[in-house]
């Protein structure tokens, strides 16, 4: 069965229709586990959705007090699987300095779950318009745009067609920049089995595998992924986050089978941004940030720089964090981020 058909049916992957009762999962519990991330945040925060076309709306949490009302705002825009919720360690830091706003990407969290074209460019643009008419719908003449993952390669992305829009870019571990390099194969074998279950799962969303095991969904992401519970232990000792990240990703796979049409096999971007660079104002200034034991290539935040010698281009790396700098290491992150935006007005 085509994907496209499958999410156009609001249908779950490839399982028949019994598949919503069988996965323990609703709107409703994917709000209280979100509450519950956030019940840790001590400013005070409005919550809505933002609605923008074809019905579709983005849920965003906004953090604004009237001191800061003339500061440009900052605006945060997950990874791939994320949601709001996750910049729970960030959240009363930068919004000490400027309004923050913390959006769900179309297709995500709690926003609306529309059918993306199948299309890489077409899927790409249907997140960078969603952008756009959430930035116009809010009232915001232009931002700090900080995004993570997939957040960063849209970041860039509306930054090349909204120039006027942005006044700094800070990307934290961008997904999508580099070519696929054509010497995978040679450089590293990949065992005959991984490369069978590869050819099987293919047609499948990179998170299909959470809803076909159903109610065992939460127990599978707390033996998984046991990191995103440390990572957050100094506010739950509980499994809250692993629950929270649950209910995230078994919902309608929209935003989901989006980025699997916008890569190509092993994850890689069917359209990497470094070929794009060029198309960016000089004039934007760019912060990237890594984490010093993370897999993500960092290779990447060096070719910016070079491809941008008279742009300023700062690369940071922050110790003893993954993928997820900003909850491996929430206090260094949030110093780093407000350090790198402190220019902007």
């Amino acid at each position: 069965m085509a994907e496209q058909a499958v999410t156009a049916n609001e249908g779950w992957c490839w399982i028949p229709s019994w598949l919503p009762s069988w996965c323990p999962t609703s709107q409703v519990q994917l709000q209280a586990a979100e509450d519950r991330m956030l019940r840790c945040v001590d400013s005070t925060f409005s919550k809505k959705y933002v609605p923008i076309s074809n019905g579709n709306r983005l849920w965003t949490l906004t953090f604004s007090s009237d001191h800061l009302k003339d500061k440009t705002p900052m605006v945060l825009l997950p990874g791939f699987g994320g949601g709001v919720g996750l910049w729970a360690q960030n959240l009363d830091a930068l919004s000490q300095r400027r309004p923050v706003f913390a959006l769900d990407l179309l297709g995500f969290g709690q926003s609306s779950r529309p059918l993306f074209s199948t299309d890489a460019q077409e899927a790409e643009e249907q997140f960078v318009e969603s952008i756009e008419q959430w930035r116009a719908q809010v009232g915001l003449e232009s931002m700090v745009v900080l995004g993570h993952n997939l957040g960063g390669y849209l970041a860039v992305s509306y930054s090349i067609k909204y120039p006027g829009r942005v006044k700094h870019i800070v990307l934290v571990e961008p997904w999508g920049f580099p070519e696929r390099p054509n010497t995978v194969e040679a450089d590293r074998p990949i065992p005959v089995w991984i490369k069978a279950l590869g050819a099987m799962f293919s047609p499948f969303n990179p998170l299909a595998g959470l809803r076909l095991v159903g109610p065992l969904g939460p127990t599978l992401v707390q033996t998984l992924r046991p990191d995103f519970k440390r990572k957050f232990l100094s506010m739950f000792s509980d499994n809250t986050v692993s629950e929270y990240i649950y209910h995230l990703n078994v919902q309608t796979p929209s935003g989901e089978t989006a980025f699997k049409n916008m890569t190509v096999p092993n994850g890689w971007a069917e359209r990497p941004m470094l070929q794009r660079m060029d198309q960016l104002q000089p004039d934007i200034p760019i912060t990237i940030i890594y984490g010093s034991r993370s897999s993500i290539d960092s290779n990447s935040g060096s070719t910016i720089k070079q491809m941008r010698p008279h742009s300023h281009v700062e690369i940071i790396t922050i110790r003893g964090a993954g993928h997820y700098v900003y909850a491996d290491q929430p206090e260094d992150f949030n110093h780093r981020v407000l350090q790198a935006c402190d220019k902007v007005d």
